[in-house]
């Protein structure tokens, strides 16, 4: 059993906005940052969100959003709770987007089973937004410019919205109409140590 600062049983979603990483194409694994749309954000942020040291958690779900490219953006669900087949490096990460880049991509809200606890979908941030609200899940926008995390609201099941290596413009906020954005300091840290820090407070450590 998971237990929260709260002491509350809860899941923790985490949406990660690649806004260069491309949705669809061909992947260099030997070139994450440059080609790839800084893909390597994406896979650390994966990496940190679900694996522990000898196992995953259950608890823990990730959305990509790979924004970039041409066509229309696509979503890649990781389901901590169904996971198999990955191993916690960025290279084994990627190489699981680089398959499913080469699939077509499903519409919005429908989402595609690729392999055991992978599947993909249409859509944006706004689309997961609004399918995290109907499930009660309540989505905060992670900005050093936000508020204290001490006033994270006790909801069952909570959301992060992390950018990548670009931080979130005043538009992209205003569009994503978030009710809560939290920060965990003055200083702009990368995603996937956020999420290491997120998962810590709420771990009750």
């Amino acid at each position: 059993m998971t237990i929260s600062i709260w002491g509350e049983e809860m899941e923790r979603w985490f949406a990660i906005i690649g806004h260069r990483a491309p949705s669809s194409g061909s992947l260099n694994l030997n070139d994450l940052a440059g080609s790839g749309g800084r893909m390597d954000v994406l896979a650390r942020a994966v990496n940190s969100a679900l694996f522990i040291s000898h196992g995953i958690r259950e608890d823990s779900h990730v959305l990509l959003h790979l924004m970039g490219g041409d066509g229309p953006s696509r979503r890649i669900w990781f389901n901590g709770s169904s996971l198999g087949g990955v191993r916690p490096d960025e290279r084994s990460i990627s190489g699981q987007i680089k398959a499913i880049m080469k699939e077509s991509i499903p519409p919005r809200g429908q989402f595609r089973e690729y392999s055991s606890g992978i599947s993909h979908s249409g859509g944006d941030i706004e689309q997961t937004i609004e399918e995290w609200e109907s499930k009660g899940v309540c989505p905060i926008i992670l900005d050093a410019d936000g508020g204290d995390f001490s006033v994270v609201p006790t909801s069952v099941d909570l959301g992060f919205i992390i950018s990548d290596d670009k931080p979130l413009s005043e538009q992209d906020t205003r569009s994503l109409m978030a009710p809560v954005s939290l920060s965990l300091g003055d200083r702009w840290l990368q995603g996937h140590s956020c999420i290491a820090i997120l998962h810590y407070l709420l771990d009750g450590c």
